[in-house]
């Protein structure tokens, strides 16, 4: 498996080239309009057309050729689940509703999760999960109930985000790869602070927040979703003594702020990971990349789209990989 790791990681240094850079991100932030990015994007090797009418479509095959390489060097996906559930449980979130609501399904479903998303939406269909893995099934069965006694979209939503961290939280935890179990500690952490943000600003209850918080090392979920049901002043005091005392900072600013804070702070984690040969560390740090470089891309184009002013684009781009 080392030798694997070895020769998967250098493929994934050479592929390292391939990523935007800081410069790239500017020369496509100076193109005139949304068109010439696209255009620009292709000419930098991203999707595999040569023409692009949108910026979702251009995504799905950048992803799908993200996901191509990554099947070719590591064919078990095991050590990148943790990166996969929020598909998953994102699906199941598209799938309940659509079997609630009668809306056809396909436009919502997120394509690249563990399980096929036509598998979870026959699944609640039949109300039968035994095809469903179990980290899924018991998820499914008691939204799909809640659902169907209160009708209540948003609880049933809350209910599906909250466990889909406390997935990825368990799966990290019990990861023996460090850069694995970090991350999930940390995204589940940013992740509720953003939920209790949130939450506070919108006037939820300190009942709904209990509900919507999944617990983590770092945080005191009990007294973060105390703060919340209070205020987003409460929820700033509370951050300023925990190792997040800069996410109270960049939420005073505004949400956006925080967003690309969170995202940041993501790329510092595993930046480190770089020079690691002989684990999967580099590959998984890779998808985070990549991911972390679509988004950046998203927000420029999204900002052409709308006509906003450059510098206003330019405050919202996150840092990157190399």
């Amino acid at each position: 498996m080392v030798e694997q790791y070895t020769y998967a990681v250098s493929r994934i240094h050479a592929r390292e080239l391939d990523l935007l850079s800081s410069s790239d991100l500017e020369q496509l932030l100076i193109c005139p309009d949304f068109e010439t990015a696209l255009k620009y994007l292709t000419e930098k090797g991203y999707g595999i057309k040569d023409n692009y009418r949108s910026f979702e479509e251009l995504e799905k095959d950048e992803t799908e050729k993200m996901w191509e390489l990554i099947n070719e060097l590591i064919p078990d996906k095991t050590p990148f689940e943790t990166l996969l559930r929020q598909i998953d449980f994102h699906n199941l979130k598209a799938a309940i509703k659509s079997v609630f609501t009668a809306e056809e399904a396909e436009g919502y479903f997120l394509r690249g999760g563990i399980v096929e998303p036509q598998v979870i939406l026959n699944a609640v269909k039949i109300k039968n999960y035994s095809e469903l893995p179990e980290f899924l099934s018991e998820t499914a069965v008691e939204a799909t109930e809640k659902f169907a006694e209160t009708g209540d979209g948003q609880e049933c939503d809350i209910y599906i985000d909250r466990r889909c961290l406390e997935t990825i939280l368990s799966e990290g935890t019990a990861s023996d790869i460090s850069i694995i179990k970090d991350y999930a500690e940390l995204f589940v952490a940013l992740s509720d602070i953003k939920i209790a943000a949130r939450g506070a600003l919108t006037k939820k209850s300190k009942g709904f927040m209990q509900r919507a918080l999944a617990e983590c090392e770092t945080l005191d979920v009990d007294t973060l979703a105390a703060a919340a049901g209070k205020s987003i002043n409460d929820v700033y005091k509370y951050l300023e003594h925990t190792s997040y005392k800069e996410a109270a900072e960049k939420l005073s600013v505004s949400m956006s702020e925080f967003e690309k804070w969170t995202d940041n702070k993501i790329m510092d984690l595993i930046k480190s990971q770089k020079s690691n040969p002989f684990t999967v560390a580099p590959i998984f740090s890779y998808i985070l990349a990549k991911q972390n470089e679509l988004k950046a891309v998203q927000i420029i184009l999204s900002g052409k789209k709308n006509n906003l002013p450059d510098e206003l684009i330019r405050e919202r781009i996150r840092d990157l990989y190399v």
